[in-house]
């Protein structure tokens, strides 16, 4: 049972060799031909796991010869089990080459310890106990292997996002250019839709841009000649022509992959407790069965020994109790992929949140009316929605949606103009309608209260004003999700501190802060900024999840002890993350949480008893008062109890079902 973050460097390594160049040394940005050359050229057997047909025939082979010992149809031998042997063979083959490779590599796993009680469970003719164990280890694995992520697709094809063609200005003439033959200096024209794929400064042109997935801002951000742009953000109205500045790797978006790859590698892979812990009782159990031999030179006491510490609780409880809470999790509508995750999560003590699409909806809706002395809000709505009509603004075009929501009756303005940074300008029934910023309103001598907007420091400004006369104002914002709130107190009722991390501004992000109880808050973040947080809580001793949706939140995910990618985020998010949410309800992560943590309590338990067991078993069998047939009714009735423990945390069907296979086991040796 390998586990996904050792291989993740070099996955990460050859992924981002294979996707990307930099462009900006004139090399070629490549892209996969086929997923399978990937996954190929990974040594370690790093691949998207799928059930596979060998998987489905050696387990089907493992339970028909247990049914077939079980009910004793063909024994023509008394010492043996032909059937049990050829089942424990076909079936036990992996696990026994795994046992064996990790006993080379000076690895003692749970692998070991299930192969030494398989092996000696068949040594004194217990095949069918022998086959369920074999079976439990064969589910285990597929299961688990179904639910890890072995590679991140999405990480190989985040250069996909940009366009592989672009239209470039060039001796006065404009052409169609591949994005690898780009060079800095070089006018690029984005069409409306159109994904801009350089960092660089507009020369000509007016547009809103969405650049939420780089910067994090919930709100598209108007551009004209001399403001910035990103790569990877997305042209919404208005055509740009750009000043190529950084390309390829160089660019915004280019250095979010480049982080990823970073945090990749320098993440230190992690063993799963259960097989350190197993280890140890592996080397306890063998130095014990060699010490009774040397002692007694009595081969049953010694068998003895290995049978009641083999395949223990550890091996047997752990991986039931991770799937059952996986199982659980994807309930509650959280999709943890590892038992490793699993294991993080329940140490988590502090939650790291992005804002846009994570705690809020991540698009502006109007939140609040305010007419001023002498106006109504039905008079403002209405008067807005009409001057609005012919906005490609994404605030306009909210106000007219809000409008026609509510039924409000929308006339066509005679006339319509707009003034960058600004605001619009309107003729309406004979009247001029202005709706903008407090800079547009003192242009044309109309005074603004002070304190109109004074309660929504988080509002974009849209004042309005008719005939020379102020309307009022309309609250434009993100909305928060109605359960963060109550997600936010879940988590902090574990005694889990939380941390706001954004791109946005800090007066916005101070506002939902305070309104869903984060202490702490960070914001006019970029993603490296981000990232480099999350390091420092990291290297701080914190144990850190990191919850996100968007690709500018990939690198600090991947730098968290546990990513936590939110189900409507980005590809990039959801494969980069170690948890991905079943749509946007915190309340998952927080239950999520709780799950993780009752987890660690019940595998802790399994631990203590498993030892306890174990070190009494094998005292008894060392000084002959536990012959093998009693070992082995020892050793199963323990992984019994074990199994009741960690079944706890199945849903009730699969409860049942495992406790009636653990029963039977249980009945079996006792019977024989």
């Amino acid at each position: 049972m390998s586990t996904q973050r050792d291989q993740a460097p070099d996955l990460a390594e050859q992924t981002l060799n294979r996707t990307t160049a930099p462009a900006a040394r004139g090399q070629e940005i490549k892209r996969p031909a086929h997923d399978h050359e990937a996954e190929g050229d990974h040594e370690d057997g790093e691949h998207e796991h799928a059930l596979e047909w060998p998987e489905m025939l050696r387990i089907a082979v493992v339970a028909v010869a247990a049914a077939a010992v079980w009910w004793r149809l063909w024994e023509p031998f008394s010492a043996i089990s032909v059937i049990g042997a050829a089942g424990l063979l076909v079936g036990g083959w992996p696990i026994f080459r795994e046992a064996v490779e990790n006993l080379l590599a000076r690895r003692m796993t749970m692998e070991l310890s299930m192969s030494i009680a398989i092996v000696a469970a068949a040594a004194i003719s217990e095949f069918f106990t022998a086959l369920v164990i074999t079976l439990f280890v064969l589910i285990a694995e597929v299961l688990e292997g179904m639910t890890v992520s072995r590679g991140r697709r999405a990480i190989r094809d985040l250069l996909d996002f940009l366009p592989r063609a672009v239209s470039v200005r060039r001796g006065g003439a404009v052409a169609q250019v591949e994005t690898q033959a780009l060079a800095v200096g070089d006018a690029v024209l984005v069409n409306p839709g159109g994904r801009i794929p350089v960092d660089g400064t507009v020369i000509a042109g007016h547009s809103f841009v969405d650049q939420a997935r780089i910067t994090g801002e919930s709100m598209p951000v108007e551009k004209t000649a001399g403001t910035p742009v990103f790569a990877g953000s997305i042209n919404q109205s208005g055509a740009l022509e750009i000043r190529a500045e950084r390309i390829g790797r160089d660019t915004s978006y280019g250095k979010i992959i480049e982080a990823v790859e970073q945090a990749e590698r320098s993440r230190a892979p992690v063993q799963r407790l259960a097989d350190r812990l197993s280890g140890y009782l592996v080397y306890f159990a063998l130095g014990a069965a060699a010490l009774t031999y040397l002692i007694t030179r009595d081969i049953r006491s010694t068998i003895s020994v290995v049978i009641v510490a083999g395949a223990c609780g550890i091996a047997a409880g752990t991986p039931l109790a991770i799937l059952g809470a996986i199982g659980r999790a994807a309930r509650a509508g959280a999709i943890i992929k590892g038992g490793l995750f699993l294991e993080q999560l329940g140490h988590v003590n502090t939650v790291v949140l992005d804002k846009t699409g994570t705690l809020t909806f991540g698009k502006p809706e109007v939140r609040a009316l305010l007419p001023a002395t002498g106006a109504d809000a039905t008079q403002l709505l209405a008067t807005a929605g009409s001057a609005e009509l012919r906005s490609e603004h994404p605030l306009g075009k909210t106000i007219v949606a809000h409008a026609r929501s509510l039924g409000r009756p929308l006339k066509e303005p005679e006339r319509f103009g707009y003034t960058p940074g600004r605001g619009i300008d309107a003729l309406l029934e004979g009247e001029v309608v202005l709706i903008g910023n407090q800079a547009l309103m003192r242009d044309h001598g109309i005074s603004v209260p002070a304190d109109l907007l004074a309660g929504h420091p988080e509002a974009s400004e849209v004042l309005v004003a008719r005939g020379g006369r102020l309307l009022g104002a309309i609250v434009i914002a993100d909305t928060v999700r109605p359960e963060a709130a109550q997600a936010i107190k879940a988590i902090h009722e574990m005694g889990i501190k939380t941390i706001l991390l954004t791109g946005d501004a800090r007066a916005v992000a101070e506002v939902i802060a305070r309104e869903l109880g984060i202490p702490e808050v960070a914001a006019d973040l970029l993603p490296d900024d981000k990232r480099m947080r999350v390091r420092a809580l990291v290297d701080a001793g914190r144990i850190v999840a990191m919850v996100g949706d968007g690709i500018n939140d990939a690198p600090a995910l991947i730098e968290a002890q546990v990513g936590v990618a939110m189900g409507s985020g980005t590809d990039v998010a959801r494969e980069s993350a170690d948890v991905v949410l079943l749509g946007n309800d915190l309340l998952k992560f927080a239950e999520t949480l709780g799950i993780a943590r009752r987890t660690r309590g019940i595998i802790w338990a399994n631990f203590t008893g498993t030892i306890g067991v174990d070190a009494l078993g094998i005292g008894l069998a060392a000084c002959g008062l536990l012959n093998p047939l009693f070992a082995a009714f020892i050793h199963v009735a323990s992984e019994l109890t074990f199994i009741l423990n960690s079944a706890r945390l199945l849903p009730s069907r699969a409860r049942e079902e495992q406790v009636t296979a653990a029963t039977i086991a249980t009945t079996t040796a006792a019977a024989s």
